[in-house]
This record gives structure tokens, C-alpha cells and sequence, in this order.
């Protein structure tokens, strides 16, 4: 049963066009989604092999008076992301808002305990799949008049959270690419910015929480200075906000939605 309220939309957000909202099936990209609908965006978002998750995404969307439609993509392809995209914008006119969300289950391993092959299998999945999505989409949004890029992160990248390496690692080579965005494309009228979640309940660390001691997530809570985790909600508003006109000025940022994680 849909437990979502139908909210009407922020009027005014967003030109003619689309969201799209990479890794949008499920945790803090659904959230991401639904915070958009509820702004008054349309969205297309992608996911990997759950279609089910998709297609309930979508349907939230719709709960809430705005339309959406999902597309399977594998990051690893550089020609199936460039199609899947054009084919977007060729539909839509515009990709006026792209939101990177997408993030790997990984192992919660010290730095010397890596499996190369997981490393390697990490890095062309999230950095190399992050870059085929920008390499893809700066063009069209350089046709069309600018957009708005935002990529979830992590808090980590601000303090180091032991075993979290495959996770911070190649976040940190999406942050550089996104720091050379804001700087190169501004011109194009396109902003990039950055959300760094810390500890969020939902979605991937609920995944993650059986590879770590219960003591472990008590500290982790302890040393937040708000004392607890954050929800998917508090992230999806930060990012949906750096959409919209409201952050019209703001490009270049890492913003850390993390309770006081880092300070």
C-alpha cells in the first residue's frame, strides 16, 4: 500500500525537461526522486536488475502527482549510458537535472585486506560508471541551455571511517571530476555539486550492517555530534535543493548532510 501524501508541486523549480536520477531505485535515490516530484519535476531513473524497486519508484512518483519512467543501465558501458541518455534527452528536450546516486554493496575491509579484484571490480562500476555519465550528458546539457549536477558522496571523505575504504575511495575520484566540472562548465551555465551523506538508515547500510560488530555502529553513533543517523528524507531535501533556482549561485560545494560526523 502507498503510504506516500500527494503534495502538490512547488511551482517554478525547474525549466521544461527532465531529472534524471541515476541509481534511483531504492534508498537515498528513491528519496532523491520523490523529493524532486514533490518540487515538480519529471523524472527518468535508472537502476541496474531490480526492475520491481523501479517500478514502485515510479508509481510513488505518480502518487505524488508528477510522472516518471525508469531504464535499466549498466554503468560499466560507456555506449549503453551515451545511448540511454541521448535517447532521454531526444524524448524529454531536455536533461535540465542530473543527480548521480548510484553506489556498489561492497566489503567492509581494512585498506591492507582489499581484494584486488573486488578494487578493481568497485572502481569501474562507481568512478569509471560516474564517468561515463558525465561524459555522456555535459554535451546535452551544454545544448540546452546548462543543468544542474549533484553526486552523493560520503562524509567520509572528511573523516576517515575505518573499513569504509571501497566506499570512500572511489567517491573521492567522483568529487576531484566534479570539482573540474563546477570549474570548466560553469561557462555553460552548469553547476556540480556535491552531497556527502554520513551514516544514513535505509538502503545501502542497511545491507552493510551484518559486516560490522554492533559496538562498531553504537561508536559510529556516538561520535556524530547530533547522536544519531540520519534518514533518506534529509538527504534527498540537501540534494534536491541544489537543483533548483534557490541555489542558483552555488556550484563547486561539498555539503556533508552527516549530523556533525565531521567535525
Amino acid at each position: 500500500m502507498n503510504t506516500h501524501q500527494v503534495i502538490q508541486p512547488i511551482d517554478g523549480n525547474y525549466p521544461e525537461g527532465v531529472a534524471v536520477v541515476i541509481g534511483g531505485s531504492g534508498g537515498i535515490g528513491k528519496g532523491i526522486c520523490l523529493e524532486l516530484a514533490r518540487r515538480g519535476a519529471r523524472v527518468a531513473l535508472s537502476y541496474r536488475s531490480n526492475a520491481l524497486a523501479a517500478q514502485q519508484t515510479i508509481n510513488d512518483v505518480e502518487a505524488l502527482g508528477s510522472s516518471a519512467e525508469a531504464f535499466a543501465l549498466e554503468l560499466s558501458s560507456l555506449e549503453q549510458v551515451g545511448a540511454a541518455l541521448a535517447d532521454i534527452q531526444a524524448r524529454h528536450h531536455r536533461i535540465h537535472t542530473l543527480i548521480f546516486a548510484a553506489g556498489a554493496d561492497i566489503t567492509m575491509t581494512y585498506v591492507g585486506n582489499i581484494d584486488p579484484a573486488e578494487w578493481q571490480q568497485t572502481i569501474n562500476g562507481e568512478l569509471n560508471g560516474f564517468f561515463h555519465v558525465i561524459k555522456a550528458t555535459l554535451p546535452l546539457m551544454r545544448q540546452t541551455g546548462g543543468g544542474s549536477i549533484v553526486a552523493i558522496t560520503t562524509a567520509g571523505l572528511d573523516r576517515h571511517p575505518p573499513l569504509d575504504i571501497l566506499s570512500t575511495a572511489p567517491k573521492a575520484g567522483i568529487e576531484a571530476l566534479m570539482k573540474g566540472i563546477a570549474r570548466e562548465e560553469g561557462r555553460y551555465n552548469i553547476r556540480a555539486n556535491c552531497v556527502a551523506p554520513g551514516v544514513i538508515d535505509g538502503g545501502l547500510f542497511e545491507r552493510l550492517k551484518p559486516q560490522v560488530k554492533p559496538e562498531f555502529i553504537e561508536a559510529m553513533k556516538r561520535n556524530t555530534a547530533l547522536k544519531r543517523f540520519g534518514t533518506i528524507n534529509e538527504v534527498a531535501s540537501v540534494a534536491a535543493f541544489l537543483t533548483t533556482p534557490a541555489a542558483a549561485y552555488v556550484t563547486g560545494q561539498h555539503l556533508c548532510v552527516d549530523g556533525g560526523y565531521s567535525v
